[in-house]
């Protein structure tokens, strides 16, 4: 049923992979700059003591303390005599500085991903709300909501778990090194050839592996946004035995991701393992040649020095296999950290409106004075820029259309020369085949896309001049498809107009012939509502979103086969509710069934994007045309 393309298997490339860490460390860095630099030095610390305790063991405990009390000498640290018990003790105090530190810098990265992650999701929510609605009509749902699930959260285990390791692997290797170096350069080389094996490897594996975890990310937010697709349809699915297609198309789609995670996993999963038996063979050629070196007297090299480099060999080169092991992690992490910058890096709805609506009084001549109080009385507020004083108008719900063209891709137009005039209180229809732009005039004119040429003004003002906030404000929706939300019924309706009291609310249910069955749910108004309405019948829900319109009390109603999923008995109850709604305002009507639009002032029969009828019903009848056709239901040659 999708018709979205497969993930394209594309690397993010170096410079992009350290773009987009940057941000990240910078968001971490933002969320809390003090509990950042306690989490990096209590990092250093514990990392230092695991490399100061290495040098201890070898290089103090054995050559100044076990060496010399073999041989029946006295034992100094550092030129302080001091015995074995002594040394023991300050080695304990290392290590438990080392674990002290351990335990706040993991309590302290635990903090911080939740607080990160909490933080990215709050400004993830906020800029979706400003996103145009061409944004979500071009994405399922379920990968939107893919980026809120697995993406964060893939990324909270990189800032919780790997980033913290891969800070410690780092500030270890250099502690180690700079021992090393200290202890003995030879030595040293023979690590750094194995360091530069082990790493070759690494980007060498890591290079292949990345196209499949990038592909993963993206394929599994495709499945998401399927199986999303698949649960919201499943009574289509049943009615049409459509079943088996179904699990075909998830079989395809749960095929590839399964493809690329294997392929990914494959790689991934032998990092580990060479980096570590490399580490082990590192450790036997380190112990075979400083046993040479001391047995052979070739370079000046004690025991304690031998036995401090294996443990400081291990500490430099099994970071990296440490590392390698979650290199699949910090790759899906990037990989989802890019899906998440570029949603918030989406641009916002443009609103250049500053035309806004206020609440107002009549003055003592009948004209709009802005007031605080709450009248139910609108009025445009229009400033100007020629600094002449601020202008009101009275909300009235006059629309027109002069010459508009309009194209959701560029270059392909689906609404051709459409000019309409709509009276305050007027009823205008729309009626034609799907397809024809009915829904399309109505999502220009709440500026849910904006046209391309011509103009629409509303109450002789541009609405291009319009907040877009006020002018939906101006307008009301009931659409074929309900959307109710987790809440009470009371709140549901009260949705369109959250100031009104308890008394509007029902006055909206009565007018719209919801109250009766209202009262009858368990409790009432406030019964609670879930899975948009599950347990209300269909009748019921439209019925509720037909309240939140009259409740929400525009000049302007846009009834988008507002009717069409009610029942013929129902459907007579409620147009008696809805004729109530539709009195004294500007109403646009989309209807299939043409007996619910019969009362309109003006009807317009549109076709392949262009106006080609119009007029009443009696008119149009007389007309012979489309409309009569569709009326009828005769052919072309039925006349």
């Amino acid at each position: 049923m999708s018709n979205k393309k497969g993930p394209v298997t594309k690397k993010l490339g170096i410079k992009k992979s350290i773009s987009i860490f940057g941000r990240l460390t910078a968001r971490i860095f933002k969320f809390s700059p003090a509990l950042f630099i306690l989490a990096f030095v209590t990092i250093i610390i514990s990392s230092g003591a695991g490399v100061i305790g290495s040098m201890f063991i070898g290089s103090v405990l054995i050559d100044s303390f076990i060496t010399p009390m073999l041989k029946g000498e006295a034992t100094y640290l550092y030129g302080v005599p001091m015995d074995l018990g002594g040394a023991i003790l300050i080695m304990i105090g290392i290590y438990l500085l080392g674990i002290i530190c351990t335990y706040i810098y993991q309590i302290v990265v635990s903090q911080i991903g939740q607080g990160t992650q909490k933080q990215i999701r709050d400004e993830l929510f906020s800029h979706m709300e400003s996103l145009p609605l061409s944004y979500f009509d071009t994405r399922t749902h379920g990968d939107i909501m893919s980026i809120y699930t697995n993406d964060i959260d893939t990324l909270r285990e990189m800032i919780s778990r790997v980033l913290p390791m891969v800070v410690q692997s780092i500030v270890t290797m250099i502690a180690a090194l700079i021992a090393m170096l200290v202890i003995n350069v030879y030595m040293t080389l023979i690590v750094l050839v194995f360091f530069v094996l082990i790493l070759s490897l690494i980007i060498f594996i890591s290079h292949k592996s990345s196209t499949f975890f990038i592909a993963q990310q993206r394929s599994l937010g495709m499945t998401n946004g399927y199986i999303e697709e698949m649960i919201s349809g499943q009574k289509v699915i049943k009615v049409f035995t459509f079943e088996k297609q179904s699990e075909e198309g998830f079989d395809k789609l749960n095929d590839a991701l399964c493809g690329f995670t294997t392929k990914a996993q494959q790689f991934s999963n032998i990092l580990g393992p060479i980096a570590v038996n490399l580490s082990h063979l590192q450790y036997c050629v380190l112990a075979l040649v400083g046993g040479i070196f001391i047995g052979y007297n070739i370079i000046p090299l004690t025991s304690g020095m031998v036995v401090s480099f294996l443990t400081l060999g291990k500490s430099f080169t099994l970071p990296l296999g440490q590392v390698s092991m979650q290199i699949n992690l910090v790759i899906m992490a990037l990989a989802g950290a890019e899906r998440i910058f570029a949603m918030i890096d989406e641009p916002s709805e443009v609103d250049d409106g500053y035309v806004r609506l206020v609440n107002a009084k009549r003055d003592e001549n009948g004209n709009p004075v802005p007031t605080n109080e709450r009248t139910l009385m609108w009025a445009w507020e229009h400033p100007h820029s020629d600094g002449s004083p601020t202008t009101y108008t009275w909300l009235k719900g006059k629309i027109n259309m002069y010459d508009v063209d309009f194209a959701y891709v560029k270059g392909k137009t689906v609404l051709h020369d459409i000019s309409l005039y709509a009276e305050p209180g007027q009823k205008v229809a729309f009626v034609g085949p799907t397809g024809a732009g009915k829904t399309t005039i109505t999502n220009l004119l709440n500026r849910f896309y904006d046209i391309e040429d011509g103009k629409i003004r509303f109450d002789d003002i541009n609405i291009n001049k319009i907040a877009k906030k006020d002018l939906r404000r101006a307008m009301g929706m009931v659409l074929q498809e309900t959307s109710l939300f987790t809440a009470s019924v009371k709140d549901n309706i009260r949705y369109g107009n959250p100031e009104a009291s308890d008394e509007e609310v029902v006055k909206a249910a009565k007018l719209a012939n919801a109250d009766n069955f209202i009262r009858m749910l368990p409790n009432g108004y406030e019964t609670i509502l879930y899975g948009a309405g599950a347990g209300l019948s269909q009748g019921q829900r439209q019925l509720i979103s037909i309240a939140r319109a009259a409740c929400a009390n525009p000049p302007v109603l846009i009834l988008d086969e507002a009717t069409s999923s009610i029942d013929s008995r129902t459907e007579k109850l409620v147009q008696k509710g809805m004729d109530a709604i539709m009195k004294g305002r500007t109403v646009f009507v989309i209807a299939h069934r043409l007996s619910t639009i019969q009362n309109s002032d003006v009807i317009m029969v549109l076709q392949d994007g262009k106006i080609i009828e119009r007029g009443n019903h009696e008119t149009l009848l007389a007309q012979k045309g489309k409309y009569y056709q569709l009326y009828t239901g005769s052919k072309p040659n039925e006349k």
